[in-house]
């Protein structure tokens, strides 16, 4: 889909993984492995994505004339200790930090969790544990835990990147240095589910998307790093020329003292739709950019504006190849 201009609350936040669709999994020694299934199919899939709210209607039906018990899988965004984050997370110290909820044929499910944390690919679970540290490297826990470590703990971690030295006063009374948390952790929600023979069955999710995004328009003007933003940004939310011109004239009026904007940057990962047997039947995609003076640009196919702020598109045996990232440009409220 080519940029859509049209007119969230402003927000500077380090961006962070896409959500998933559902998948396919099988329990195993370690955790979760994904398969793919050649008996349930995705007979319709509605996703609706705001900067405020995600949801997701699926309708799946068993093709076969058996029974499948099997274990469906969710796979949360992954939460990286950064210097400076400003995740937009209400709870960090939560495990459901995106309110996720999961409904089966308008039945609740309490679904199970299962986390590790990892540091350049290598599980460091057992070592967090191990001295009782919180996994959530965002929370205020995570944070006093590891102060309290030993020096040669905190040492050792050090070097293994586990940890990192940072500078700030955090109670005023002047800078300190602190050991923060830069581990990644890994979260999915899994619950077991009986497809009958035969039948269709309807899930829901619902959960309050992690926006990412910047304080200004970082992909408009003639330096080398707006420059290379915007090539990035041409692939990835499908900028175009008319879309670059809209964010050059927004970006000039703010340099000159009119109202300003702000980048946010919302993923979802389609793809592993492609886990079910065959294309998704039926698949509709809303977007809603939050406010009429906003400005949306994602990659789509026959998009259509279906309201002030919705933009709607549909597609028949759709085959998720690509993920799913939308770029909003954030009307700045004036006084």
């Amino acid at each position: 889909m080519r940029g859509i201009c049209g007119y969230a609350t402003a927000m500077a936040m380090i961006a962070m993984p896409a959500l998933a669709n559902d998948s396919m999994a099988e329990l195993k020694t370690g955790g979760l492995t994904y398969v793919r299934t050649g008996d349930i199919s995705m007979d319709d899939e509605k996703l609706f994505i705001s900067p405020t709210e995600v949801k997701v209607d699926y309708i799946f039906e068993n093709t076969s004339d058996k029974d499948v018990e099997s274990v469906v899988a969710f796979p949360m965004p992954d939460i990286e200790g950064v210097l400076d984050s400003t995740v937009a997370i209400e709870d960090a110290d939560a495990d459901n930090f995106l309110d996720f909820t999961v409904m089966q044929d308008g039945k609740p499910i309490t679904p199970t969790l299962q986390q590790n944390v990892t540091v350049a690919g290598i599980d460091m679970t057992a070592e967090l544990k191990a001295h009782n540290i919180p996994l959530r490297p965002l929370g205020s826990a995570a944070f006093k835990a590891v102060a309290k470590l030993p020096p040669d703990v905190l040492e050792d971690w050090t070097a293994r990147g586990l940890i990192t030295d940072d500078e700030y006063d955090d109670d005023g009374q002047g800078m300190k240095r602190h050991s923060t948390p830069i581990w990644t952790l890994h979260t999915t929600y899994w619950w077991r589910t009986k497809f009958p023979a035969g039948a269709k069955i309807s899930v829901q999710h619902r959960y309050k998307p992690s926006v990412g995004g910047t304080v200004a328009i970082t992909f408009a003007g003639d330096d080398d790093y707006k420059k290379e933003q915007l090539k990035t940004y041409q692939t990835k939310y499908c900028v175009d020329d008319a879309f670059l011109k809209t964010a050059a004239k927004l970006s000039d009026a703010a340099d000159k003292g009119g109202r300003g904007y702000t980048e946010s940057w919302i993923s979802y990962v389609l793809s592993t739709g492609a886990n079910w047997s065959g294309p998704i039947k039926h698949f509709q995609l809303t977007v809603d950019k939050g406010s009429p003076d906003n400005y949306v640009s994602f990659c789509g196919s026959g998009v259509k504006k279906t309201g002030p702020t919705t933009f709607q598109m549909t597609a028949k045996d759709f085959s998720p190849e690509h993920d799913l990232d939308i770029l909003i440009l954030n009307a700045v409220s004036q006084n």
